[in-house]
């Protein structure tokens, strides 16, 4: 079996090593340090990376924050017209709520605007009862989600995030998880339309009554390019927030748990707002890729067309990449640099076939994260030189 090697390339060397760096153009914005919230994050939507985190991965209660994989759950397992009835255990639920009351049925798509933009803790174990049979199942799907979504630190107990355990802990996420979640259900353009709503009026099935709810988000008034938002509030969890917003073309996730108490309302805001400014002045859009020169591969024991019958094969690489991911672009700081790296295998032996993988190209975040990776591959083939090869060769020498 072929070891793979890393070497700095000397003169004979089979793997080279090529830095690209970005430097910045504008002064880096000093990194938030006096924000209100215990954890916190900023999320690139786009790649997922964290790009700021204080606590990230502290786990905490998060609220009605929670309430974002409820959504999700119900869009993906359910239809809006869906008849959602009302039990005694939703319509006794604590404020805030719709204040439904038992028997009634609704439009689940209604319930979903009631349950995002006035955050209505009846709403949400309708909706779980609904979709999961009760809510203990409605709890297993979230936290099989969460899994599924690439959350490793986060149990749901509730389905409208009020303070709660069962026998796999208290009711929390973490604001790295959190963000994720976030990241994910801003894919569905239900979701968005949902959350973007500033005003909604719907009645239950019978008609008797009709409700108007209205968006809680204030960070639609605050700054342009909000696409979602999803605020929470219990006494364990403190204030905490959930949102995913535009700037020049960048989508940032910003999650905030535990973010002040009573009296400290409008904390949430100011560390949302800090946030944004940050990732705008410090991150931008930039392509990272460098043609990388590759090295001429020593084939041992091959035979190459155009080369005498002792002397070994001299191959070259191709790089499998098209034009579309040279020109794709990643979100970086100003101060940060993409490093490329040329790995190629050692001691190749014939035979080679065109197409075969020798080596591999990989771009390197600050010198450690791969943020993209493509095959090197053989140009050509290059048979092995054998008895019968090399008599067949010296039979056609000697006779013509």
């Amino acid at each position: 079996m072929q070891r793979w090697i890393m070497k700095i390339r000397h003169a004979a060397g089979t793997v080279i090593l090529i830095s690209v760096f970005f430097f910045a153009a504008i002064p880096v914005k000093a990194v938030p340090e006096n924000l209100y919230s215990l954890s916190a994050v900023l999320m690139d939507a786009g790649s997922g990376r964290v790009l700021y985190e204080k606590n990230g991965d502290d786990p905490r209660a998060n609220a009605s924050t929670t309430k974002v994989l409820t959504c999700i759950l119900a869009l993906e397992n359910g239809a809006g017209d869906d008849y959602v009835e009302v039990s005694a255990r939703a319509a006794g639920q604590p404020d805030v709520q719709l204040n439904m009351q038992e028997g009634e049925q609704y439009y689940l798509e209604d319930l979903l605007y009631s349950l995002m933009l006035e955050s209505h803790n009846d709403t949400a174990v309708a909706i779980a009862e609904h979709i999961g049979g009760s809510v203990e199942g409605f709890a297993r799907m979230m936290n099989d989600k969460a899994a599924e979504i690439g959350c490793t630190d986060t149990h749901f107990v509730t389905p409208n995030g009020l303070d709660d355990e069962d026998s796999g802990g208290v009711h929390h996420t973490t604001a790295h998880d959190l963000a994720l979640i976030m990241r994910y259900a801003i894919r569905s353009t239900t979701f968005l339309k949902i959350t973007e709503t500033r005003e909604y009026t719907f009645s239950d099935l019978s008609g008797k009554r009709q409700f108007t709810v209205h968006n809680a988000n204030a960070l639609l008034d605050m700054t342009d390019g909000v696409l979602s938002g999803k605020t929470g509030f219990t006494a364990d969890a403190g204030y905490c927030y959930v949102c995913a917003v535009q700037r020049d073309g960048k989508t940032f996730i910003i999650s905030l748990l535990g973010c002040g108490w009573p009296n400290n309302k409008t904390y949430k805001w100011k560390d949302t707002m800090t946030l944004l400014d940050y990732g705008n002045e410090n991150f931008s859009y930039r392509t990272y890729w460098q043609e990388p020169k590759l090295p001429r591969l020593t084939v041992n024991n091959g035979i190459q067309s155009g080369r005498g019958l002792w002397e070994d094969a001299a191959l070259d690489g191709v790089i499998s990449v098209d034009d579309e991911e040279k020109n794709r672009k990643f979100l970086l700081g100003n101060d940060e640099d993409i490093e490329c790296r040329v790995f190629m295998k050692e001691n190749l032996a014939a035979p080679v076939k065109k197409g075969e993988q020798i080596g591999r190209v990989e771009f390197l975040l600050n010198g450690e994260n791969v943020v993209a990776s493509y095959p090197v591959t053989a140009a050509e083939n290059v048979e092995e030189r054998t008895y019968m090869r090399c008599a067949r060769e010296v039979f056609h020498d000697y006779f013509h």
